[in-house]
């Protein structure tokens, strides 16, 4: 019995701007500061590879004085419609209604809410009554390959069943409008906001690419590298600046292990479906795929159209392989890094 993914489908906010329109913006905000300082920053908004983002809030709003409560209660208010839509999507995508699914997964680590978005969504869509749920949260950007391997082995235990993955993302709720560190800066210069949703079977008749492996590497003694400090103004982030070298110096256990496991090499492995974290973790993995003879051209486009999306990004990239439809055989790999320090495989088979 396989596992396989038969749907992806994305959402996207209904605000948007390109970086060039969002320069004024930033301009007005670092008013006040060193002059060499805020030509640093607008070079590295300019230079970022994200030529344009979406969000849960106009420019306006996101450069305004609003406490945690406000940003918060924004992000409950839109993330709930978006997760919606993008389930939606991927249910008519797949040929399904929301009663086809056995086993629902939420991620998000953006804002908090109690009860989750899976509880919305199953009194919107009239969901099955008896739908396993489970919301993840401190997963961060790697929580949408982490939601596929649960939803996996959901299914690897239960014959016959469907499960959604559903990641959705407000980064532009954690600004900090009063924090002028360059942890604040390059993360407001990366990210945007989006959601995407999954979904997977273990049908035999379902058609899609089966998930052939799947497995997490931890990082030892790295659990202050990346995340967020809960502050009294919301969610700040943490990212620290020796996150790509971490990467390049665990990259050979991370991949060559995993596709020995599986009596394959990373010439076997037709498409790389990796999370772009931001440009220097995307020149990073570029150089080290690079000299291995492939490229994350899909990546890059997925970057730079909008921005990283945390959780929900990695599957952008799925879902421009998947409407390509690749040819029966062909392997994919799918790579996701997050908060704990760790990395999330999985391996793909058409």
């Amino acid at each position: 019995m396989s596992v396989k993914i038969t749907a992806v489908a994305k959402q996207l906010p209904k605000y948007y701007r390109e970086t060039k329109d969002i320069i004024p913006f930033v301009k007005v905000w670092m008013q006040g500061q060193e002059e060499r300082f805020q030509r640093k920053v607008i070079k590295l908004f300019e230079g970022a590879g994200v030529d344009k983002r979406y969000s849960i809030m106009d420019p306006e709003e996101v450069f305004t004085a609003t406490t945690f409560e406000e940003k918060n209660n924004i992000y409950a208010r839109e993330v709930i419609q978006l997760a919606e839509k993008s389930l939606q999507k991927s249910l008519e995508k797949a040929n399904l209604n929301p009663t086809d699914i056995d086993f629902i997964i939420t991620v998000s680590c953006t804002g908090i809410m109690i009860p989750s978005v899976d509880a919305y969504l199953i009194n919107s869509l009239g969901m099955k009554q008896d739908i396993v749920r489970l919301p993840v949260t401190e997963m961060g950007c790697a929580a949408g390959v982490s939601g596929i391997i649960y939803a996996k082995n959901f299914l690897k235990a239960n014959p016959n069943k469907r499960a959604a993955v559903v990641a959705v993302e407000a980064p532009t709720a954690t600004f900090q409008l009063e924090d002028f560190s360059m942890t604040n800066i390059v993360s407001a210069a990366i990210f945007g906001d989006g959601a995407s949703s999954v979904i997977l079977s273990s049908y035999e008749d379902d058609q899609g690419p089966k998930i052939i492996n799947e497995a997490m590497y931890h990082f030892y003694d790295a659990t202050k590298m990346m995340g967020f400090n809960l502050v009294n103004s919301g969610l700040q982030m943490i990212l620290d600046k020796e996150v790509p070298q971490k990467i390049a110096d665990h990259f050979p256990e991370i991949i060559h292990p995993f596709l020995e496991q599986n009596a394959l090499k990373i010439s076997d492995i037709d498409h790389l479906i990796f999370h772009p974290g931001g440009k220097k973790i995307v020149q990073t993995v570029e150089d080290l795929f690079g000299v291995l003879g492939k490229n994350i051209n899909g990546t890059k486009e997925v970057l730079r159209l909008y921005g990283n999306m945390s959780s929900a990004t990695v599957l952008y990239v799925l879902e421009r392989f998947m409407d390509r439809n690749p040819a029966k055989g062909e392997r994919g790999l799918m790579l996701s890094f997050g908060p704990g320090f760790s990395a999330q495989r999985i391996l793909l088979e058409w």
